[in-house]
């Protein structure tokens, strides 16, 4: 697409960059659904983080014998390598809804179910073994991948002396730095049609990245922003309208409304320069990871454009050659309900550090049975890593060591 002119007069020009989508991971296309079970994607993330694991041994503790759960001797020290499982006595359960008994389980806040009780289990293809010592419950989450140092316990525990984690994956090149800024716009929880959203707002928005906002100065900020992404949770409908039922055509239009708006926003910018949306846990998709393309048929407006584009969540893409990757949300918020940390951007590394975007699926968030391939696995590292959908804005600067 040719650049947009954004004021003629003083001759400002979009700028532009070279877009390369990687979703191609994260899109369900062959896939049969054939009554699967969820045991094969945590076989597949064991075996290749393993793999990598294994690789990293020689340099962490190379005087140490590798084993299996099986094979643990009593007061012999070793690294064994397995997936995590974490008992959690406040976890819920959806069998509790059919109890005919009274749960005597304690009133918890329902936005975390960590409890001191909570104790961790590592488990591979031989066997299971109870965990003690340094590996804190409230860190870790069921499905992380982690070698540890230790022994056998005379109880039978095995006791955690050191542990090793796959840490940050590779990175591609970052490429000279440009004698040119350019900026990426990212957006969530616009949730058009709410009670709270905010047209003149929404408005606002789109006039500031289409240029259309501001002096000088600030047409110029706007002529360098050369993408943008829209991380989920764009529209709400009226929940109370979704109960199976027929609906009365005033409600169809109710249903319809908050599309029909979002669509004339995003036909605004797609007008103007390349935009990516996708979906959230409100939005009119499916529920479980990776959430699949919203589609194009709501968009009729936006959609006549080719810079508009419908992704994936997760979402992986290069602009210029940076990486960059990224959640509507759903993985963190999940984190933070089952482990704990001083700050959200504590859990965001976390997966970067175990080497993986959602470790708590499939046990507490949905995602695809896959049988061959785990696509949440993160093999290249991102130069940006965003996650939608916060409480507040915050970010972080990670540096290898």
């Amino acid at each position: 697409m040719e650049a947009m002119e954004i004021d003629s007069e003083k001759n400002l020009q979009r700028k532009h960059s070279t877009y390369n989508l990687l979703d191609e991971r994260f899109e369900i296309q062959k896939e049969m659904y054939r009554g699967q079970q969820y045991s094969q994607i945590y076989f597949v993330r064991l075996h290749m983080m393993r793999t990598l694991l294994y690789s990293l041994v020689p340099n962490w503790k190379p005087h140490l014998p590798v084993c299996t759960v099986l094979g643990l001797e009593k007061d012999k020290e070793c690294i064994v390598v397995g997936t995590l499982y974490k008992h959690m006595k406040l976890k819920p359960c959806i069998l509790d809804e059919y109890s005919k008994t009274r749960s005597t389980t304690p009133l918890v806040k329902p936005h975390n179910f960590v409890h001191p009780d909570d104790h961790l289990v590592l488990e591979d293809e031989s066997g299971r073994v109870k965990l003690a010592g340094m590996l804190s419950p409230s860190v870790y989450v069921t499905g992380s991948i982690v070698g540890l140092h230790g022994k056998e316990t005379d109880a039978g525990d095995f006791l955690v002396l050191d542990v090793l984690e796959a840490g940050l994956p590779p990175q591609i090149e970052l490429p000279l730095k440009s004698r040119e800024d350019k900026y990426v716009v990212f957006v969530s929880g616009l949730r058009v049609g709410s009670s709270f959203s905010n047209p003149l707002q929404l408005q606002l928005l789109v006039d500031h990245i289409t240029g259309h906002l501001g002096d000088e100065k600030e047409q110029g900020i706007a002529a360098q922003i050369v993408h943008v992404v829209i991380a989920g949770n764009s529209i709400e409908v009226p929940r109370g309208l979704l109960n199976g039922q027929n609906l009365a055509s005033k409600d169809q239009s109710k249903l319809s409304e908050p599309i029909k708006e979002l669509d004339i926003l995003l036909t605004q910018i797609a007008a103007g320069l390349p935009l990516d949306i996708m979906p959230g846990l409100d939005d009119p998709a499916n529920f479980a990871l990776p959430q699949q393309p919203l589609n194009r048929c709501l968009f009729p407006g936006s959609s006549a454009y080719n810079t508009f584009r419908s992704c994936t969540n997760p979402h992986c893409f290069d602009l210029d050659d940076i990486r960059f990757l990224g959640t509507s949300g759903q993985n963190i918020d999940d984190l933070e309900k089952y482990s704990e940390a001083k700050d959200k951007l504590e859990f965001v590394e976390r997966t970067l550090r175990w080497r993986h975007l959602a470790p708590t699926a499939p046990n507490t968030l949905g995602c695809y049975p896959f049988t061959d391939r785990d696509p949440f696995l993160i093999e290249s590292c991102p130069h940006v890593y965003f996650i939608g959908n916060q409480d507040k804005y915050d970010s972080r600067l990670i540096k290898v060591e």
